[in-house]
């Protein structure tokens, strides 16, 4: 495979950060999100005012969670090399890592429907951004088997030069681990344990947007060590 591609594949993660969050700075999603609080009038003038405005950040939003499929392809590329002649949990990365791309995917334009009509009767659009963050906060169980899938692949790694480092795995059970108190979402209209809490949103983000972060320039890393062939020096692929 080309290593320009596998290059682009890795370099989708951070770029999946910056163009995702970007999109929700111009929303008005962030800094802080529309509350489980907020009432049918408050979510409604949300999503009214400035209607293009925030249908362009959500759609950005949207397009740039589309970058974490290239991501989760790479790390099925490297996850074989792992495993060898049963890639048993490369498989599993890859199928619960196109579920977490939809999950992110369909909410996003969810929100993106709430305001495409923002003279729909404000009950509607409440529920329908209810059914949105929750979508978006509480489906954690493909979330965590990819990361756990991502972790055990890492440990187990028998190569004389491990693919990954050991690190990695780590991480990934921390990741999963930290998606936990996301199901309290459904328990609690404000506080740390509601959608737009500490414990729930902001964890949960900061944890995701590491994960993609560090994922990416890790494999980049790899790709790159890859083309070196042992005990030769190389020319230095561009980035």
């Amino acid at each position: 495979m080309n290593t320009k591609i596998k290059l682009l594949c890795a370099w989708s993660g951070p770029a999946t950060v910056v163009l995702a969050l970007t999109g929700w700075l111009i929303a008005g999603v962030l800094p802080m999100p529309p509350a489980a609080h907020q009432s049918a009038t408050e979510i409604a003038n949300f999503y009214g005012d400035s209607s293009s405005k925030v249908l362009f950040g959500l759609i950005l939003s949207a397009l740039a969670v589309g970058l974490v499929f290239p991501l989760i392809a790479l790390i099925g590329v490297h996850m074989v090399r792992m495993e060898g002649r049963t890639p048993l949990l490369t498989f599993l990365q890859l199928v619960t890592g196109a579920a977490t791309g939809v999950l992110l995917l369909i909410p996003l334009l969810m929100m993106a429907v709430c305001a495409f009509r923002p003279d729909r009767a404000p009950d509607l659009t409440l529920m329908l951004n209810d059914l949105a963050w929750l979508l978006f906060i509480t489906p954690i169980a493909p979330f965590m088997i990819q990361n756990i899938a991502i972790g055990l692949a890492v440990l187990r790694d028998r190569n004389p030069e491990p693919v990954l480092p050991r690190w990695v795995g780590y991480l990934n059970f921390w990741v999963a681990f930290l998606f936990v108190p996301d199901v309290l979402a459904y328990f609690f209209y404000s506080g740390p344990f509601a959608w737009q809490g500490i414990f729930v949103f902001w964890l949960a983000l900061t944890a995701y947007a590491v994960w993609l972060v560090v994922m990416g320039l890790v494999l980049r890393r790899a790709v790159l060590r890859a083309e070196v062939p042992s005990g030769e020096a190389s020319e230095p692929v561009p980035s």
